[in-house]
């Protein structure tokens, strides 16, 4: 991911990095960039890290003295690229050449689909060093002092990306780890510098499904004659009309079984050929089933099993401004404008973010889309404290709760067989966001293994929150109030008919927010002639939205006021007990808040309470506050709900997870995906987070992950036609201890010196002292 020019905050620094040289060592435990001033130079930072550390070569690195092919720069990427940056453009087509050229025939060569090209994010060590001595804001307290000074090598180690490619010709899925020591700048045909460091074949999984499949997948059906034929029978002979939206087959038995790559599509039928933003979802077509084979791209079972008539052309079915919907606008919006004068409160370097006293590094992967990296928090003379390591949403799950076909196999897992950041959109200024806006974008690779860009990808901006805090003293009249503003990081993608926009929101009292919104387009059936449903609302005559939930999975590794190699961190849960009636309670109103510390795995599968205001507290063993209480992060859980399904329920087989709210397990390199890395057509049951926690592992102190599952029960409201409006569903991390007072309590007061009357006259507000004014 790349930092878009548009709007683009001046860099904090340049490119600049720190030489290294070797010093006395003694001067180094003087200096700390955690307890200095964020805002301080950074230029004399660098020149004075320069000057403190050890060059030794402790860690592996590039071959030396690497020389460059005539004509092309090479860039060293250890050297140039924080451990956590997405890889770039040029690293993800050496990445592909490399595995390409290890291809053993052309024929395998040629048989080669890229699905996926990610980072191989380095151990947390390799980052804390980075942060401390190799790239700006320069914070050597990240590392514990050791007598003689820190042993700091000349390089870093070199990034490593990790490939999933699927062979179109033997149905094989592989991962191969590629070492991309040193990369062009600017790659040519033939050139590339990547080196194979592992590679292995994964037997019996389906890699999730790619757009080019999807699109070839669509134009075989409407291709394939006997599926002409029944829509003729409906009516439709112009297959330019026909919509064919494949979904993953899931896993129901034994046919879905991963030997062969499979697709069960949705049809649906528009109304004019003429205009491409009309609402074709309006139109489902029933009783047509068909199954694609997505390797070979034929239709390997077709039958019209029922005529269902297309439901009528609904003429509210579009959602397009004014005339083009058939409707007027509204003509009473007036113009808002969000106006920064002095520019944003925030400071970008790279993917290195500043703000507010917060600082975090922001990522991208296309499975999860949006990754924020190393969270912490500048708490003045303490220095930086860090809060998380990593927080991203790692899989979604949308099972809808119609017994009908093809309602009852639709349970789609928008993470895991698709990919959240392959499916995000390219932003639009003063729509998506509004404000000064620092865009960044996002690169993969397509499915033949060309880079693609989504500009404009992820936003990053303030917005105006409402009131932070305020009192008035009644006998005075003297009043304190502050605004409240966050800083959000978001991304929308588009999976088939819905959109789903992720945003995680960071306040100035210490709160960071976990947000999604959902909007786009109900998934809609088809009704007999009087036909009713008990499974879903009737939205237009012949046309029904099945009743679903949709849920969401935060994997959040903590790192409460840990510094790196640290793993102090427990986590609690908070239930309010109300006192029994006696001596202690009199009156009958006494109640208090119980904690019970989770201690293994198995105890740690919780659920939300929102009758004992049930809540968890991830604190920190070893560090206390001025009352002496252990430091802590709270989640707030939000509204939320859990599987409306029978335990024998097919799409449970896959997702285990949803049968609880929340998991903690101590943190493991390879557990990232609650479901497995390849949950398409996964005949395992409960592989990934229900099988890990098996372990039993203890809790009691250590790298704490949590898993908070979080959903939604949809029951459709003709309000959510044609087009639905956001519905929001989340979570919050807010400081339980952290802080010794408010840490809002230094916001100054905004600057409102004028109010705007009703009759468009800005008007000086008048200093009134509350005792005068008593007096």
């Amino acid at each position: 991911m790349a930092a878009a020019t548009e709007k683009a905050t001046p860099c904090c620094i340049g490119d600049a990095k720190p030489a290294l040289a070797r010093q006395a060592s003694n001067v180094l435990q003087d200096w700390s960039a955690a307890g200095s001033d964020p805002s301080q130079d950074q230029i004399s930072k660098r020149a004075t890290v320069a000057t403190l550390m050890h060059s030794v070569d402790s860690l592996p690195q590039p071959a030396a003295n690497p020389t460059a092919t005539k004509g092309i720069p090479i860039m060293l990427r250890a050297q140039t690229s924080h451990p956590l940056d997405p890889l770039s453009t040029a690293e993800i087509s050496v990445a592909v050449a490399t595995v390409r050229a290890a291809g053993a025939t052309p024929e395998v060569r040629d048989s080669m689909r890229f699905v996926e090209v990610v980072l191989v994010e380095p151990n947390k060590h390799v980052v804390a060093l980075a942060d401390a001595y190799f790239f700006p804001p320069f914070q050597p307290s990240l590392l514990p002092r050791t007598k003689g000074g820190p042993v700091i090598p000349s390089k870093l180690p070199p990034r490593q990306a990790r490939l999933i490619v699927y062979n179109k010709g033997s149905n094989e899925t592989s991962t191969w780890i590629v070492e991309l020591s040193e990369v062009h700048a600017a790659t040519r045909g033939g050139h590339h510098r990547g080196k194979v460091i592992s590679s292995k074949v994964i037997s019996d999984v389906q890699p999730p499904m790619d757009a080019v499949e999807y699109a070839e997948c669509e134009a075989v059906v409407k291709d394939f004659p006997p599926f002409q034929e029944a829509m003729k029978k409906r009516g439709i002979e112009d297959m330019d009309l026909v919509m064919v939206d494949p979904w993953c087959v899931g896993y129901h038995s034994d046919s879905d079984a991963p030997s062969r790559r499979l697709a069960k599509p949705l049809i649906f039928c528009r109304t004019e050929s003429d205009c491409p933003m009309e609402n074709g979802y309006a139109r489902p077509v029933e009783g047509i089933y068909v199954l694609v084979d997505m390797q070979n791209m034929v239709v390997v079972e077709f039958e019209d099993r029922k005529l269902v008539p297309l439901p009528p052309a609904d003429p509210l079915r579009n959602y397009t401004a004014g005339e083009t919907r058939g409707g007027v606008d509204r003509s009473d919006v007036k113009p808002l404008q969000i106006i920064q004068p002095e520019g944003p409160s925030f400071r970008v370097n790279g993917s290195f973010v500043e703000w507010q006293k917060w600082n975090f590094r922001i990522g991208f992967t296309p499975r999860e889309g949006l990754v924020i990296y190393s969270v912490a928090y500048i708490d003045g003379s303490r220095g930086r404290r860090s809060v998380a390591h990593r927080l991203s949403f790692v899989e979604m799950v949308v099972p809808y709760g119609d017994p009908n076909d093809p309602h009852y196999r639709k349970n789609a897992f928008d993470a895991g067989e698709d990919g959240l950041g392959k499916n995000a959109h390219s932003l639009k200024k003063g729509c998506d966001c509004l404000g000064y806006i620092k865009y960044f974008d996002a690169h993969f690779t397509n499915f033949t293994g060309g880079v693609e860009t989504i500009e404009n990808c992820v936003c990053l901006h303030e917005e105006d929150h409402g009131i932070l805090w305020k009192h008035q003293d009644w006998r005075t009249g003297l009043a304190e109030v502050r605004r409240s503003r966050r800083l959000t990081v978001s991304f929308v993608c588009t999976v088939a008919n819905y959109e789903y926009g992720f945003y995680w929101h960071f306040y100035q009292d210490g709160k960071i927010e976990a947000e999604v919104k959902l909007t786009g387009i109900l998934s809609l059936g088809a009704l007999q002639p009087g036909e009713i449903r008990k499974y879903g609302t009737t939205i237009a005559p012949g046309l029904y939205a099945p009743v679903h939930q949709h849920f969401f999975v935060a994997r959040m590794d903590m790192a409460v006021d840990c510094k790196p190699g640290e793993t102090f961190n427990q986590v609690v849960e908070v239930n309010v007990k109300v006192e029994e009636p006696g001596k202690n309670n009199v009156h009958n109103n006494a109640f208090y808040a119980e904690e019970k510390l989770l201690k293994s795995e198995l105890q740690a599968m919780r659920d939300c309470n929102p009758l004992s205001a049930r809540h968890w507290i991830i604190r920190n063993t070893r560090t206390v506050n001025r009352t002496g209480q252990l430091t802590g992060y709270k989640l707030v859980p939000g509204s939320n709900c859990l599987p409306l399904a029978g335990p024998e329920a097919k799409f449970l087989r896959r997702a285990a997870f949803l049968k609880h709210n929340l998991w903690v397990t101590p943190y493991a390199r390879d557990e990232m995906y609650p479901g497995g890395e390849f949950p398409n057509q996964n005949p395992r049951v409960g592989e990934g987070l229900a099988t890990w926690v098996n372990q039993n592992r203890s809790l009691e102190e250590t790298d704490i992950v949590l898993w908070y599952v979080f959903g939604v029960t949809h029951i459709p409201r003709l309000e959510d036609w044609p087009v639905m409006p956001v519905e929001r569903i989340g979570f919050m991390l807010a400081p339980h201890g952290f802080f010794n007072c408010s840490p809002a309590v230094d916001v100054p007061p905004s600057t409102c010196d004028l109010d705007l009357k009703d009759n468009g006259a800005a008007t000086a507000k008048p200093i009134q002292n509350g005792i005068l004014a008593k007096l």
